[in-house]
């Protein structure tokens, strides 16, 4: 088996990695944890520490600068641990960011983290006993809580159940089962998928990813949270141009029409393309864009079916529409998710 090359220690103390490595798994690191850095100099330092201090020590911890500004690289300068790298690139964005991270990652599973969350230190040993439980999984992942300022307390049970997920796209409809941070994929499936997230985009491209694996391997879910997620203030919601699908929504339709996917793959991606328009036509309706509302709940034909849709449609008939505040909370109560669990950069 081939091998990177020995790595020479900066002064810093951290590793730093050419491109010009092979992409290919190192036999001595489980766990590649990628994270894509850009303008988090108050959080970085916390959410790196948070994954050397693991139970489980045999990973790697690639931070990739997407062209930082507040010095956060520094924030990182005097750890000595040989297990974390940085590398810097221009500001390319977070897809670009984190594509490359998965080219340089080392390890047999890769993890992604955001620089402002931070990982249970339990959280990659939990994994590999899941991976453990079920040997021929490619795709494992964890509960996560969310929170703003403190972080949560998690006392994850030794007993959790395991969820095999076959249907992404119908269970996520009730609700975002996992974030980016919370999840491990064999790398060789990720390496086969580059570029994994779509460049350019940081509304829905990583549920894309997490939807088109989906399609080709089950997702197999450990329910104990291990991961904090900060939120965003705003909410990834903010986000939607009212008048466009989501660019992953508009290749879920298109993978769905093609005949690439399984009937049943098929009706699902559907529904799932028709709940996303459902949100987009209640943010129209909170905006007081009827018209463009009645569009959105027109496209949702696949939806029809459904409590939300006609829940949205008495909405729009309604003589007021309805303020936005309350809507949000609608739409989280009714596990409108899909779009709203993307975690920024």
């Amino acid at each position: 088996m081939n091998h990177f090359a020995p790595l020479a220690l900066p002064k810093s103390g951290h590793a730093t990695r050419s491109d010009t490595f092979p992409a290919v798994p190192d036999a001595k690191v489980r766990f590649s944890v990628v994270i894509a850095l850009y303008n988090k100099a108050p959080y970085v330092r916390a959410a790196v520490e948070s994954v050397l201090a693991q139970r489980l020590g045999d990973l790697e911890v690639v931070v990739v600068d997407d062209g930082s500004t507040d010095g956060g690289v520094e924030r990182l300068a005097d750890i000595g641990d040989p297990r974390l790298v940085v590398v810097r690139q221009a500001n390319a964005g977070v897809s670009v960011a984190r594509n490359r991270g998965i080219a340089l990652a080392r390890g047999e599973w890769i993890v992604f983290l955001d620089a402002d969350d931070w990982q249970h230190p339990e959280f990659l040993a939990r994994l590999a006993a899941a991976q453990a439980r079920l040997p021929g999984a490619s795709v494992v992942a964890t509960r996560y809580a969310d929170f703003t300022a403190a972080r949560p307390t998690l006392e994850p049970s030794e007993s959790a159940p395991l969820e095999v997920i076959a249907d992404l796209p119908r269970r996520w409809r009730q609700g975002p089962a996992f974030f980016t941070g919370s999840i491990a994929i064999r790398a060789g499936l990720l390496k086969d998928m580059q570029p994994c997230f779509a460049p350019g985009e940081s509304c829905g491209e990583d549920l894309d990813l997490w939807l088109r694996l989906a399609e080709r391997e089950p997702v197999a879910l450990l329910h104990a949270p291990l991961v904090g997620h900060r939120m965003d203030v705003e909410g990834s919601l903010t986000r939607l141009h009212l008048g466009f699908e989501p660019p992953f929504v508009v290749r879920l339709r298109e993978r769905a029409e093609s005949g690439v996917l399984t009937p049943a793959q098929r009706r699902s991606a559907l529904a799932f393309a028709a709940h996303i328009d459902v949100d987009l036509a209640r943010m129209a309706l909170a905006q007081g864009q009827r018209a463009l509302a009645w569009r959105w709940l027109a496209r949702a034909r696949h939806g029809a079916t459904g409590l939300r849709w006609w829940r949205t449609l008495s909405m729009l008939i309604a003589p007021r529409p309805p303020r936005l505040a309350w809507l949000r909370r609608a739409m989280r109560v009714d596990a409108a998710g899909g779009v709203a669990s993307g975690a920024a950069q």
